[in-house]
């Protein structure tokens, strides 16, 4: 006999004290593991990439169980998988509730983004970064098939330019980096890739943002944002907008947030929309 079927036979040997009764009739909303890291291969609109992701795993517990399966969360990760996406994210969380025996759970998974981006002048290459989260609520139904709501999170950051600021100066305008943080719920059976939500963004902002810029891309950015000023309330709208067309959102959270350069504060604005 092997060292893994030994292994097998004394683990199954072994009293399960997560597995026995509990008296004191309180169900618990969500157990799980929270700040696990785990190595992922993600998949991009052109190449996939690796990355490092963190994980929020946790199931509802029922009153008369005393305690969850711990270690199943960290086993469902290590199973080897293809480059992930949001259809794998959902496959996750719907894996996860027979594996450990539950009725509800969920998943959020948290990483770098990563985009190849070309710029505007010059054409050279560089990676820009964004954080990116998804989160997978699945819930088993009467007819004991599982549900799944699918949510996706973009943090991106933008240039944005003050309106005001350029009509009441004689030249030049204040202008600062911006964050715009997008919340979208989308149709389990539609695919909405990070790219498409992060171009949305970044075309609604006075100007889009790279990692490597050279002269004639810098001088093409600044002037781009001159005429394309735009206020925190210009920002979160625009982006509201587009957002809202999209027939795959099902509902949406838009919050903008500009880093001032000429305050020592941020300005922001937030719409939600169902």
């Amino acid at each position: 006999m092997n060292d893994l079927n030994t292994a097998f036979l004394k683990t199954n040997t072994l009293p399960d004290v997560q597995a026995t009764k509990d008296s004191r009739a309180l169900p618990i909303e969500r157990v799980g593991i929270r700040g696990i890291k785990h190595p992922v291969l993600m998949r991009g609109s052109n190449e996939a990439f690796p990355t490092v992701a963190t994980f929020e795993m946790d199931v509802a517990l029922p009153a008369e169980q005393k305690g969850t399966h711990m270690s199943r969360f960290v086993a469902l990760l290590e199973e080897e998988r293809k480059a992930m996406d949001s259809a794998t994210v959902a496959t996750l969380a719907k894996e996860m509730l027979p594996l450990l025996q539950a009725k509800q759970g969920r998943i959020q998974m948290s990483y770098t983004h990563f985009v190849k981006k070309i710029a505007p002048v010059s054409a050279v290459k560089s990676w820009m970064d964004y954080q990116v989260t998804y989160l997978a609520e699945a819930k088993q139904g009467i007819d004991e098939q599982i549900e799944v709501d699918l949510y996706l999170q973009a943090v991106v950051p933008v240039m944005s330019l003050c309106p005001c600021s350029k009509e009441i100066s004689d030249y030049g305008a204040h202008n600062q980096r911006s964050h715009v943080t997008m919340l979208v719920k989308l149709d389990a059976d539609a695919h909405l890739s990070v790219e498409e939500l992060v171009a949305i963004a970044e075309s609604e902002a006075s100007s889009e943002l790279w990692a490597i810029l050279k002269r004639p891309d810098e001088k093409w950015v600044t002037e781009r944002a001159y005429e394309n000023p735009k206020f925190v309330e210009d920002l979160v709208r625009d982006v509201a907008t587009r957002l809202q067309k999209d027939e795959r959102i099902l509902s949406l959270m838009v919050e903008a947030e500009n880093f001032e350069s000429i305050h020592n504060h941020s300005a922001f604005a937030r719409i939600s929309l169902p």
